[in-house]
């Protein structure tokens, strides 16, 4: 055989061997699969669609900050009894808050307490009033009132409630937790803060007062 038949065979061999491997496909798209929701005889229940493993933890949801994302301490007491009341109407008020934070579990900023009054314009203002009071547009067209933040029950009440009464509900109130992101809640609580501090004349007269040392004016008339 010449050298250039021997050339050609194996061009030829090489040529066969490619336009085979190219007719021949093994994709993922082609193997067999369930659907989303499709029945399955292969598993007792019947459901192709597993369940996740038991603790499987989304990456980024740990959420690992119990104070920031419950506002309740660690490791809070499920079995502290919490105090209560009877009002004038009969009604059985809580007058305690275990397990509820004492403080912010992020940095109080002006651009936090903007964001607050942004957010409870939009969520709390139709039942809660514009300054807390508990007299929101809808329960002055007949729906229940919820209670003022301007007693001292909640005056006194740990910030750690409010979070927890946004993301839960309480009383006739849904929770709120699948609409407000944890920060945004926090934004509010801050915003319920300053409501309470407008709204209380000690505090008012705190902010107001002259300082301790400051000159008075002659003949000792205020000005």
């Amino acid at each position: 055989m010449s050298k250039n038949s021997a050339i050609g065979c194996l061009l030829l061999t090489a040529f066969c061997l490619l336009a085979s491997g190219c007719g021949v496909r093994f994709d993922m798209q082609d193997q067999p699969r369930y659907k989303t929701y499709k029945k399955s005889d292969f598993f007792k229940d019947g459901r192709a669609s597993r369940d996740l493993p038991e603790g499987t933890v989304a990456r980024g949801l740990l959420k690992e900050n119990k104070a920031f994302y419950t506002g309740k301490i660690d490791n809070p007491n499920p079995n502290v009894q919490v105090e209560t009341t009877t009002n004038t109407a009969g009604n059985t008020i809580v007058t305690s808050f275990p397990n509820a934070i004492d403080e912010f579990p992020i940095p109080v900023t002006k651009e936090l307490v903007d964001r607050g009054q942004e957010r409870y314009n939009i969520y709390c203002i139709v039942c809660h009033g514009p300054v807390g009071a508990g007299d929101g547009m809808i329960v002055r067209r007949g729906f229940g009132a919820p209670p003022t933040y301007h007693d001292d029950r909640l005056r006194n009440a740990p910030v750690g409630h409010f979070f927890d009464v946004i993301s839960n509900g309480w009383g006739k109130m849904n929770g709120y937790g699948a609409q407000i992101p944890a920060a945004d809640r926090w934004a509010i609580v801050s915003y319920i803060r300053a409501l309470q501090v407008s709204q209380d004349p000690a505090e008012t007269l705190k902010v107001n007062a002259p300082a301790a040392n400051a000159t008075q004016p002659a003949g000792g008339a205020r000005q």
